[in-house]
């Protein structure tokens, strides 16, 4: 058991290895009422070794109102030596759509491309830009489905042509499977009731020549949420979830409540970092925490906590 990375408000931490050294970390804040009035959304932190952490402020120069006030889940990729920012942006839960904005910086400032990236969902979220060995790029992101037994928001992936178009249609890649991944009974969404379930936050790595995704299920506001990973042989699928899909790699316990929405980094001795958020005690903030993470060709493991310097 160890305390959060960054004691500040960091969900969603997304962690990126710099190319000249050191790392950055993006994340969601809190709520759009509890967030400051300026100009700039999502806030960044610098480190030299993934155990301090400096705050560079927020980085992304906020839309006209009328896109939303809503600001989810950052991540970012470095192309052509440009920084691309994927993130999704609605008014409270609704219209949250894909998006991508571009900086000469990883701390900015992002402005905005224009470009919607899933312009034909009602609803997406989570995106999360993959590089394949062979330099072509996906982006998986979660979008909600309501014609499924389990009604609810699922994984989906899209070839890139370039960091801001689409090379082709959506492929599902995960539909809800297990009991956990309930978000809520008898939920009002659409103009309907539904018991809704969840995946999200969706994170791909290539380890022992195979393709790991690691996701989120249940419900972000409580203890239900958790961690679980697929498997496949290629980008686009199919993806087979972990044979025990009922037991979820990350879960509340040992200090955690509610960890979730999780990325992987390489650490500076080459070993895999996870970072997630989990709860504070008063479940007032989600935070960055860090463990070791490794790949065994029977599934992912998570490691020890990494200890603040």
């Amino acid at each position: 058991m160890s305390g959060p990375a960054w004691d500040g408000y960091l969900a969603d931490p997304f962690v990126l290895r710099l190319p000249d050294g050191g790392y950055a970390a993006y994340g969601s804040g809190p709520p759009a009422a509890s967030q400051p009035s300026d100009d700039r959304v999502f806030q960044a932190l610098w480190s030299p070794d993934l155990r301090t952490w400096h705050e560079r402020g927020r980085v992304l120069h906020r839309l006209p109102p009328e896109e939303g006030d809503e600001y989810w889940a950052p991540e970012v990729a470095v192309v052509g030596g440009a920084y691309w920012m994927y993130y999704s942006v609605g008014r409270g839960i609704d219209g949250h759509g894909v998006r991508v904005a571009r900086a000469d910086a990883p701390f900015g400032p992002f402005t905005d491309t224009g470009v919607r990236l899933t312009p034909g969902e009602r609803f997406a979220i989570d995106a999360h830009p993959f590089r394949d060995d062979d330099g072509r790029w996906y982006l998986f992101y979660a979008r909600d489905v309501l014609d499924h037994p389990r009604p609810g928001t699922h994984l989906a992936v899209v070839p890139l042509a370039r960091p801001d178009a689409v090379a082709g249609p959506p492929v599902e890649v995960l539909a809800p499977f297990a009991d956990w991944q309930l978000y809520e009974r008898d939920r009002a969404m659409y103009g309907r009731r539904f018991d809704w379930y969840t995946l999200e936050g969706p994170f791909v790595v290539r380890r022992l020549g195979r393709y790991w995704l690691t996701f989120s299920g249940g419900a972000w506001t409580g203890p239900g949420y958790a961690v679980s990973w697929a498997v496949a042989d290629h980008p686009l699928g199919p993806w087979t979830p972990a044979p025990d899909g009922d037991a979820p790699l990350l879960r509340t316990g040992d200090g955690l409540v509610g960890p979730g929405h999780d990325s992987v980094v390489v650490g500076p001795d080459g070993a895999d970092i996870i970072a997630f958020h989990s709860w504070d005690a008063g479940r007032t903030r989600r935070q960055m925490r860090l463990r070791r993470f490794e790949v065994t060709a029977s599934g992912p493991l998570i490691g020890s906590p990494l200890a603040r310097a």
